[in-house]
């Protein structure tokens, strides 16, 4: 294979090297050693999620990875974009804002066009710090499911799924001329909170019932066993980023005269809302590890190697109490940098350049690689103004409500076909409520995730605007939420509540649910509140373009609002970065699109604004703020990092 950006030498290509004499047999190993069509092979690979890069961008990316000398590509497979409802599949051809991020077939041929073999990660969990594991949320409409078990309802549900997307796969498999070494079966099992090893089995046999040959495997922590795995069925790698040879014996004892491979080298981390930006994985301690890992010897996998971003309402959340009542919630920032060797932009760090030099010196097989490519192109445009803007009454207007005796949960919400809310925000209105004079008002259980409080369209709840405001009112911090709304009577008044889905935590919680629905209601002093409107809020590119009814914008404006101004680019667009360290919480939409979140708490100011996004000329910047709007929107051509 010819392969662009080549240095002119006499070595052969990743894949001629592997293929030359035809193809006999995939990645095997009942051998101490990997061996792919017969030829030994130490797996170096590198995570890119697909879904969280613009697809513009897949191919610099990916020629990157094999400039530094990996010789693979891993990723996973959300099962929530791809099925956004239920029976309704999104393989890029669809309408949905995320659509031009799903054309995973078109990653696969372009991997392997780089010269790199792929590690698909299909799930049905993925965990990958995204939106509910990236398990769908209409899943939870399904009163009797049991996530990630041979529950018959979930299963009906994954067999579904797996159905469409594994015949997909499985034209890219290296046996069939594709990149597909290795498939990984659901994710970290074992700490998973559950034990039905049926359910592996059944995952195992929906493969091979469509299709799909190259080596099955598993990833757990190896200090779990084989708790999460079936060694007679699956090759287990493990997860872990220190203690290397005590974890990779581990490993070696459960399998003896089988190969050792990380999966998971946790090389950088992720950060949350709230907290101080993730600095504990340094240059140091990522060139020592990954030293071990490379002379134990054993075949790894960077995690990740280029974090990309969350866009959209998609990044996850933990609760590391792993209950249902978000006791210890913490939000996932929209940017998923993890400190990696390519950073959000793709452009190279420090760990980079180690990873390259290392793999130099241990991987016993020389092939020809990629020059390095340049470092991408970055500026800060000049601030835009905000020029109108759109209070919550409006938008409102124009969405269709249901109604609802008591509050529900977004899930439970009858729109979108039947299949709930997912994303976004719901509002919860009461009309004509008489309130009497030092009314409080209560709302039962814990809020998921946070909440805005407005009577007659002015805002009566605390701002989030520091850290130290999640102990507040207005999160799911609190239980039984309490909130003195007036001092003076108000006859007549509609009361409105603006929940926002912060995003669902990704791993070890399966029933979650987002709005309100854990106590029995909401009260007035001590009478529940019956008979709602609920308003699905949910940001979609249709509704926000269309939206009409604008007024001038005025920068003493209280309360959840939208506003709007104009990016005029006289040239072809660049990367930048969104600055917003003068507004306090809410997000970023551009020509439609949601880019991602922004909280003034921190730690991070700035959201990646990637030039696939944008276009020569006019560009539409709209921002729904919750509590007060800057008169500007500001840019950088780096990320910012602050804590209030």
């Amino acid at each position: 294979m010819a392969l662009a950006g080549v240095n002119v030498t006499d070595l052969p290509t990743n894949y001629g090297y592997y293929t030359s004499g035809g193809i006999q047999q995939g990645l095997t190993a009942d051998k101490p050693n990997f061996y792919l069509n017969n030829k030994e092979i130490f797996v170096y690979s590198g995570a890119m999620h697909y879904f969280r890069v613009p697809r513009a961008y897949w191919r610099d990316r990916l020629r990157k990875m094999r400039a530094a000398g990996l010789n693979t590509v891993e990723t996973y497979v959300p099962w929530n974009l791809h099925e956004p409802r239920a029976g309704e599949f999104d393989f890029g051809n669809g309408e949905n804002d995320m659509s031009d991020f799903l054309h995973l077939e078109e990653f696969l041929k372009i991997a392997q066009e780089e010269d790199l073999f792929t590690i698909i990660r299909s799930g049905p969990f993925i965990c990958a710090e995204f939106e509910f594991g990236g398990h769908p949320s209409w899943l939870l409409r399904d009163n009797d499911i049991e996530f990630r078990t041979s529950n018959p309802t979930y299963v009906k549900h994954v067999t579904n799924f797996f159905n469409v997307l594994l015949p997909i796969l499985a034209a890219f498999q290296f046996t069939n001329g594709g990149s597909i070494i290795m498939f990984q079966v659901e994710n970290e099992y074992s700490i998973s909170g559950k034990h039905d090893l049926e359910y592996l089995k059944i995952l195992r046999t929906l493969m091979l019932n469509n299709g799909i040959v190259e080596l099955l495997v598993t990833a757990d922590n190896p200090n779990k066993g084989t708790y999460g795995t079936l060694p007679e069925l699956f090759l287990m790698t493990g997860n872990f980023d220190q203690q290397v040879k005590t974890n990779l014996d581990r490993l070696k004892a459960i399998q003896p005269g089988r190969p050792t491979m990380t999966m998971e080298f946790w090389g950088g981390w992720f950060d949350y809302w709230g907290d101080e930006h993730n600095k504990n994985k340094t240059l140091a301690e990522f060139q020592y590890n990954y030293e071990e890992i490379l002379k134990y010897p054993s075949s790894v996998n960077i995690y990740m190697f280029h974090g990309g971003t969350n866009f959209g309402f998609l990044n996850g959340a933990e609760n590391l109490n792993f209950d249902e009542w978000e006791t210890d919630y913490n939000s996932i920032t929209s940017s998923y940098e993890y400190v990696a060797p390519l950073d959000e932009a793709g452009d190279y760090t420090d760990k980079y350049w180690a990873t390259k030099e290392l793999l130099e010196k241990y991987n016993p097989i020389k092939t020809a690689l990629p020059s390095v490519p340049e470092a991408p192109q970055k500026t800060a445009y000049a601030s835009i103004t905000m020029e109108q803007e759109l209070f919550l009454y409006d938008m409102l207007q124009t969405i269709q409500p249901v109604y609802a005796k008591n509050v529900i949960a977004m899930e439970k919400i009858e729109v979108n076909n039947g299949n709930g809310q997912s994303y976004g925000y719901v509002v919860y209105r009461k009309t004509n409520l008489n309130i009497p004079e030092n009314a409080y008002l209560k709302i039962e259980g814990r809020i998921c995730d946070t909440a805005m409080v407005l009577i007659n369209g002015i805002l009566v709840s605390p701002w989030l605007q520091k850290a130290a405001d999640l102990n507040g009112f207005g999160t799911s911090r609190i239980v039984d939420s309490t909130l003195l709304l007036t001092k003076e009577a108000i006859q007549g008044a509609t009361l409105d509540i603006v929940v926002e889905n912060w995003g669902r935590v990704n791993v070890g919680v399966y029933k979650q649910f987002k709005g309100i629905w854990q106590g029995n209601g909401v009260k007035l002093n001590d009478e529940y509140i019956y008979d709602w409107t609920i308003y699905p809020l949910e940001f979609k590119s249709a509704w926000t373009t269309s939206l009409t009814g604008w007024s001038n914008f005025l920068s003493n404006s209280i309360g959840p609002a939208m506003y709007k101004g104009n990016l005029y680019i006289s040239e072809n667009p660049v990367d930048t970065f969104v600055y917003m360290e003068k507004w306090i919480k809410g997000i970023v939409i551009v020509n439609g699109f949601v880019i991602g979140r922004y909280a003034r708490m921190g730690p991070i100011q700035t959201l990646y604004l990637p030039a696939p996004l944008l276009r020569q000329g006019n560009n539409e910047i709209v921002v729904f703020e919750h509590f007060r709007p800057s008169a500007t929107v500001d840019f950088q051509n780096h990320h910012v990092y602050n804590n209030y």
